[in-house]
């Protein structure tokens, strides 16, 4: 199954399962999905459904039991690790649950470090950088290190740090909940100026009923498959 011009990344027959045996346990069970480019879009279920283990697939961190994904045209099930790394760095962001913070460094030196690591010149890493920061509430606030942020603090400098770099598709592990509402609607809120002014499609879990109010489209996961979509 190939792509159309307009599917940023696009997922068939997907299936994951962990284990092997009387003990695996299949958490993917033959998922079909399209997104197209510059949108927003929330996946929803219960816990256990499979949403951050179709996060990982989607953004390579993992590979799936069975099933292909193509993202922009090419398929990464078929990429080497390195390929697939290198993928990852340039051209997606990822939130994640935990933070997972450099502790030493700063706000700005984390957000800063992975536009190195995405090969951002240096010339625009350092403005880059604070526009991201300040995108997300946390300008005056970024030369604090994580000890010294709140969590939802914490939360916004992850999110800052995964947008720097402007990347093709941002995919996000419930990037709200640690924030309270006006601040997860303010993210809400660059998250859909990143799809309208840059194209940017963004996936992301969440279980907020306000959030899906404001995503494109929202996919419900259930036992490992797609069982509704809105």
């Amino acid at each position: 199954m190939q792509p159309s011009a307009h599917d940023i990344i696009r997922a068939s027959a997907l299936k994951r399962t962990f284990g092997r045996g009387l003990s695996a346990v299949t958490v993917l069970k033959g998922v079909d999905l399209s997104i197209p480019s510059g949108r927003l879009i929330a996946l929803k279920g219960r816990s256990g459904s499979g949403k951050t283990t179709l996060i990982n697939l989607l953004s390579a961190l993992d590979r799936p039991t069975e099933g292909m994904i193509t993202f922009d045209g090419r398929e990464l099930t078929a990429l080497t690790n390195q390929e697939r790394d290198m993928v990852r760095r340039k051209e997606m962001g990822l939130i994640f649950q935990s933070f997972a913070l450099i502790p030493l460094m700063s706000a700005y030196e984390n957000v800063e470090f992975i536009l190195r690591v995405a090969g951002v010149p240096s010339g625009g890493r350092k403005e880059a950088a604070i526009q991201a920061l300040e995108q997300v509430g946390l300008k005056s606030r970024m030369h604090h290190r994580p000890f010294e942020l709140s969590g939802g603090e914490q939360q916004r400098t992850a999110i800052a740090r995964a947008i720097a770099h402007k990347p093709k598709l941002l995919l996000a592990d419930e990037p709200t909940a640690e924030l309270d509402s006006r601040t997860g609607l303010q993210i809400m809120k660059v998250f859909r100026e990143l799809v309208e002014t840059a194209g940017m499609t963004i996936i992301m879990t969440t279980h907020d009923p306000a959030i899906m109010e404001i995503v494109d489209h929202v996919y419900e996961l259930e036992d490992g498959q797609i069982v509704a979509q809105a």
